[in-house]
């Protein structure tokens, strides 16, 4: 599986450690588990 995961972070010019980051955010947005940002400029809505 890691040669597999390096080759794909190759392709996609980026290191594996990058590459691992990437899969795990990607999954993380997609079962809407990342923490909510909050707004710039401070305020709560």
């Amino acid at each position: 599986m890691f040669k597999e995961v390096e080759k794909w972070a190759e392709d996609e010019f980026r290191s594996v450690n990058g590459q691992i980051e990437w899969l795990i955010n990607k999954s993380l947005k997609e079962a809407k588990r990342l923490p909510k940002k909050k707004p710039k400029d401070g305020t709560e809505d």
